[in-house]
């Protein structure tokens, strides 16, 4: 799986573990629903900044969400 894959994955699952929607969780991040959304879709390049707003939102140490989950 790509990196931009992993990501959108680790955020999508983690967001709605947390009982996030889209719209909530892109307010708590300070970035637009339809940025959230991308991401998700795999269709969204991310920059650094906003992975460290995203890790803040979710409460977790950023480099958990480029982290392969073992099948």
């Amino acid at each position: 799986m790509d990196i931009v894959k992993v990501f959108g994955t680790n955020m999508r699952k983690l967001r709605t573990e947390k009982g996030y929607s889209q719209e909530k969780f892109a307010e708590l991040c300070g970035l637009h629903r339809t940025y959230i959304s991308d991401i998700e879709c795999f269709t969204r390049n991310i920059s650094i900044e906003n992975v460290q707003k995203i890790a803040d939102a979710l409460e977790i140490d950023s480099y958990k969400l480029f982290i392969e989950e073992v099948k």
